[in-house]
């Protein structure tokens, strides 16, 4: 421990100890506790304790007192289970009694503060913490723990309640670890008597007829399963599998969710997976819940490596049947291939669907979101049913624009009940994204583009339901077939870009910002990816988009103004922005986007249209683009001196970058160097060096990376400290005497430098040579400059000293001005 921090420990538990001090907020004293933690960790407990016997005396005063805060007594439980976590830490607390104390009903257990749920949570975190060794398990007899862990398993607090269920999984693991040591499989009437209470306890409650019981039994075995891993879990599961087998013929199954998460658990574990009656009360399982309860599990059953096939089949049948029910109500029987519809287990699906409209929507969510997680893995069934269920995606999102055709009853209950449903429709159209990635036939992909375009094209459909749409229409097209050459798009997609453009133009009009937005986000995602095919480039320029995306970067909106910045950037980069209107100049010269950019730079007030004019300009300038090569100097100079004023810390950090890229090709590297890497570079020639440094000196590149190198935001210091680091390893071999005959001047340069240190940022640099450049570069310390950055700017305000201080500054332990107040 920090001899500082030793010094200010005693006051401190002093001030805890004290039940008239004002005490530190929960916040503080969870970081105090955190400190403790890496303390102990990094050494021995016993010493600390030894060293700091106010600790002791703290821990002590908690069974003096009767009047602590909750926060200070859980606090202090917590405190005394992570000092006596190690064993020798342990016994030298015991000597005093003073664990019996805390834990037991001499201490807070028995008193008034027990109400307070912080300090029943604090007792079961402090018993967790300790118990590590087999002593702990003595002083849970001693104290006669378990039965108060069981009662707080039903307790009022949800948080208090999963945290004692937690603890009684970690003790009964604790009991087996060392009896299991030199058994094979220890059978249960060897085990020692407090794993044959809890287990007792778990018989009891699996039997219990109240579900709270069932489910706080089911969640130890989960937490038990999860973490044990031993032979005795198979004498455990044997013992207790015919009790949660019971469960299953109970009507309704209680519990559901606790008893899918306990197979599931059991199913994950090595030394339980291998059991072929587990998957027997796996199937069985599936059949007796719920299709919503069930969904889950099967889920869960196909995610699983080692699983028969044919319980594969039936949970992928079981988590498709909501979809098989939704295409057989639009869709004549027999409907497409692919997807169950027998009669097992419909009408329960059926029922669940029309039961409610939120239990359709949720059954109907949950299996969409189950299988757009399935489709990617590498236990995703196979064959994939593509072409079934896309049939499925397009139908639900039918019945939800109201575009379906009912084939029975069910059908027409469905369009009632998801009529305008904004949750399934985000759920289909995500899953319908999704399934662009797959393979096989591609006759339903007219049919995509369809219902895709009527909710681009409705009214009715709520920004984020547009959002999703535009989404899932990117990965789509971006997903067509190329056909032979390469060179253009196949029918169907030039087809639906035909009628896409002008339902993208209507949507950049849109009197809500959020769609606007949504549009101008697709545009420059396609653009990206397509602007190089001849179809798209065709009739992108036949239609109004150009040029109503120029338009919006004055929209009043600054999240519209920064998508229309990258949007345009991108069609300018292929040439595809807007032209000055008139019958006499149809292909007339195209209006200077550059300029527009620099004054939504130079005069933007809001930061988000700002950073993505630099990301533009820094793409721009990265490859090449036109009007960036007329003169690049003139351009990187007028950036460079804009960003180097921006009250935007990305900004000017995007500036940095900006200037990386300009020196990576001032020295002939055009693909920029990282300045990260482990090896650098060959050096350039010394006369492109000499033309390069010379450059850099006219664009003003150095002032720049050297005034951000005393940057107040952190980020900014640090990317100019890595950009300088480059450029000084680049100019290694410069020889400044041999370019200037003799020693350059650096006077002037170090003191600007001094001022700006000093935060006098307005003194502009004046003029710079290169030798004088290289020289105060060489000259700067860079490298401790970056130990510095790296530490962060507030490892001294987070330091345990200046919380320690803080926390003493509540009580008016320090004088005046001490307290570092963060």
């Amino acid at each position: 421990m920090d001899p500082e921090c030793s010094q200010l420990l005693p006051a401190l538990c002093a001030a805890l100890a004290d039940p008239r001090q004002p005490v530190a907020d929960d916040t503080c004293l969870e970081k105090l506790l955190d400190w403790f933690k890496t303390v102990t960790e990094a050494g021995s407990s016993l010493l600390l304790l030894q060293d700091s016997p106010c600790l002791v005396e703290l821990l002590f005063q908690v069974l003096k007192s009767q009047d602590l805060s909750s926060g200070v007594l859980s606090f202090c439980l917590r405190l005394a289970g992570t000092l006596a976590a190690q064993e020798d830490c342990f016994q030298y607390l015991q000597q005093g009694e003073l664990l019996p104390g805390l834990f037991g009903e001499a201490g807070p257990l028995g008193g008034a503060a027990w109400t307070a749920p912080t300090v029943r949570s604090g007792w079961i975190q402090g018993l967790r913490s300790l118990a590590r060794h087999p002593g702990a398990l003595q002083l849970l007899a001693q104290c006669g723990a378990l039965d108060t862990i069981f009662s707080l398993q039903g307790d009022p607090s949800l948080f208090v309640a999963s945290a004692a269920g937690q603890l009684l999984g970690h003790i009964l693991g604790l009991c087996m670890r060392d009896q299991a040591e030199g058994h094979h499989s220890p059978q249960a009437w060897d085990w020692p008597a407090c794993a044959q209470r809890i287990v007792s306890h778990i018989e009891g409650s699996l039997r219990s007829t109240a579900t709270p019981r069932v489910t706080q039994a089911l969640n130890v075995l989960t937490t038990t399963f999860g973490h044990c891993h031993g032979p005795w879990t198979q004498v455990l599961w044997v013992q207790l599998s015919p009790l949660v087998a019971c469960l299953l013929e109970k009507d309704p199954v209680p519990a559901a969710h606790s008893l899918v998460d306990l197979l599931l658990s059991v199913a994950r574990s090595p030394a339980l997976s291998s059991d072929c009656g587990l998957w027997e009360v796996l199937a069985h399982t599936l059949g007796r819940l719920s299709p919503a309860q069930a969904g889950p599990l099967a889920l869960g059953v196909l995610k699983l490596q080692d699983c028969p096939q044919t319980l594969r089949s039936r949970a992928f049948d079981v988590l498709l049947q909501p979809l098989a029910c939704v295409l057989k109500a639009a869709v004549p029987d027999p409907g497409p291939p692919g997807l169950p519809t027998g009669p097992e287990g419909d009408t329960a699906v059926v029922d669940a669907l029309l039961s409610s409209r939120s239990a359709c929507v949720g059954l109907l969510c949950q299996t969409l979101a189950h299988l757009e997680l399935l489709q990617p893995l590498p236990q995703c069934p196979s064959p994939w049913p593509q072409v079934p269920l896309l049939g499925a995606a397009v139908t639900v999102l039918r019945f939800c624009n109201g575009s379906a055709v009912p084939a029975s009853d069910v059908g027409g209950r469905l369009c009632v009940i998801l009529a305008g449903c904004v949750r399934v429709q985000r759920a289909a159209l995500d899953f319908l994204g999704t399934l662009s990635a797959g393979t096989g036939s591609r006759e339903l992909v007219p049919q995509v583009f369809a219902v895709l375009l009527d909710h681009l094209d409705s009214p009715d459909s709520s920004p984020t339901v547009l959002k999703k749409a535009f989404q899932a229409t990117l990965r789509w097209l971006l997903s067509s077939p190329t056909p032979p050459g390469g060179c253009d798009l196949d029918p169907h997609t030039q087809l639906f870009l035909g009628e896409l453009l002008p339902v993208l133009q209507r949507r950049l009009c849109s009197p809500c910002w959020e769609v606007r937005d949504s549009g101008l986000e697709f545009l420059a995602q396609v653009t990206r990816r397509w602007a190089g095919q001849a179809g798209f480039r065709r009739a992108l320029l036949a239609s109004e988009v150009p040029k109503l995306t120029e338009q919006l970067l004055q929209d009043p909106e600054s999240y519209v103004r920064a998508s229309a910045v990258t949007a345009m950037g991108q069609l300018s980069s292929w040439g595809l922005h807007a032209t000055p209107a008139g019958p006499g100049r149809p292909e007339g010269p195209q209006k200077s986007l550059l300029l527009d950019l620099l004054h939504v730079l130079s005069t933007d007030s809001e930061g988000f249209p700002r950073r993505a004019v630099m990301q533009v300009f820094t793409e721009w300038l990265r490859d090449g683009h036109a009007e960036v090569a007329e003169d690049t100097e003139r351009f990187v100079a007028g950036v460079l001196r804009v960003a180097s004023r921006d009250l935007d810390w990305e900004v000017r950090a995007q500036g940095l970058e900006l200037a990386l890229v300009f020196l990576a090709q001032s020295l002939g590297r055009p693909g920029s160097h990282c300045p990260y890497a482990v090896a650098p570079a060959e050096a350039p020639p010394a006369g492109r060096l000499a033309q390069a440094l010379r450059t850099c000196c006219r664009v003003q590149l150095f002032e720049f990376a050297f005034r951000a190198l005393f940057d107040c935001d952190r980020p900014v210091a640090q990317k100019s400290c890595d950009l300088l680091l480059f450029l000084r390893d680049k100019a290694a071999p410069y020889d400044s005497s041999q370019e200037a005959g003799g020693s350059p001047d650096v006077a002037s340069v170090e003191a600007a430098l001094q001022r700006w240190r000093a935060g006098e940022q307005g003194q502009p640099l004046g003029p710079l040579e290169p030798e004088a450049a290289v020289a105060v570069l060489r000259s700067l310390d860079l490298e401790g400059l970056r130990r510095t950055l790296a530490e962060s700017s507030d490892h001294m305000e987070k330091s345990p000293r200046s919380l320690l201080q803080d926390m003493l500054a509540t009580v008016s332990v320090l004088g005046d001005n001490e307290a570092d107040c963060y």
